[in-house]
């Protein structure tokens, strides 16, 4: 019983918090600005263990949707489906567990937020299979990590302003920028597989595309910040999000497995400096 529990761990990735800090960042982006500063206690908690139970129904599901794949790469072929230790059916179980408590979470939300939740469960379902057929899967991942700035907002405002589309967008090519990077390390398992990813796509302009992503990233927070009015002071956040994306691009110019993977990895920072800059724009200092 134990080595199975510490399947299901690895299964939803409690021993990598990367991906929950990821999908937790955009959140807190929208959960500030849409309150205009520190947002009611119900939906910060509502909201930050929504994030890390959709994400570990996401892995579950990615996780059954490549066991055919896992084996034959490096990185994966110790991974619980694959390497036998929990079952797909298991899998699918977990996955329908967690996302049902998530569901319950947000029942005193307003109807408004609990039907875009239907929508980012499908989302969630779908992504892990468009690597099969979609030439950048990372969009999709962009809107499935990014679909927590839409629900803030509704569950805030009962409605969706403008800034918010703008911060969903952007958050999309930020996705695109640091799973790209991601999908550096596997490049040669994929194409070896047939699988579609944005590494394969975009080539010898991988590294361009990253930055360009970047770049709307960051272009879509400065123009957030002028609509919520934001002090001077989020431009210190902006600055220090600014140098990590210059220190990736740096990385992942190598295009050496190691180095792309800490680029992944060095988002999170990047995503916290985006929030500490929300917050010090909204503090008027």
């Amino acid at each position: 019983m134990r080595d199975r529990f510490i399947a299901y761990a690895y299964l939803i990735r409690l021993d990598k918090p990367i991906g929950t800090l990821l999908l937790l960042w955009p959140t807190l982006w929208a959960l500030w600005l849409a309150s205009g500063g520190f947002p009611e206690w119900h939906l910060l908690i509502i909201f930050t263990l929504g994030t890390f139970l959709m994400r570990s129904a996401g892995c579950a599901i990615n996780d059954y949707a490549d066991r055919d794949f896992d084996r034959h790469v490096l990185r994966t072929k110790d991974r619980p489906i694959t390497s036998g230790k929990i079952s797909g059916k298991e899998a699918l179980l977990v996955a329908g567990g967690l996302a049902l408590i998530a569901f319950l979470l947000i029942q005193p939300l307003n109807a408004l937020t609990q039907e875009l939740s239907f929508f980012a469960l499908a989302v969630a379902i779908v992504y892990p299979f468009t690597k099969r057929f979609f030439a950048i899967p990372q969009a999709v991942l962009g809107i499935a990590f990014g679909f927590g700035i839409p629900m803030a907002y509704a569950a805030v405002l009962d409605f969706i302003p403008a800034e918010a589309w703008i911060l969903f967008i952007g958050n999309i090519f930020w996705a695109i920028a640091y799973d790209t990077a991601y999908a550096m390390v596997d490049r040669d398992d994929d194409l070896r597989l047939g699988l579609r990813t944005s590494a394969i796509t975009f080539g010898r302009f991988d590294v361009l595309a990253i930055a360009v992503s970047y770049g709307i990233l960051l272009l879509s927070q400065a123009w957030v910040a002028q609509i919520a009015n934001l002090s001077d002071y989020f431009w210190l956040g902006w600055g220090l999000a600014l140098a990590c994306a210059v220190y990736h691009l740096k990385l992942v110019s190598t295009r050496k497995r190691e180095d792309c993977f800490k680029a992944f990895r060095h988002n999170n920072w990047l995503g916290g400096f985006l929030f500490l800059g929300i917050l010090l724009g909204l503090a008027r200092i």
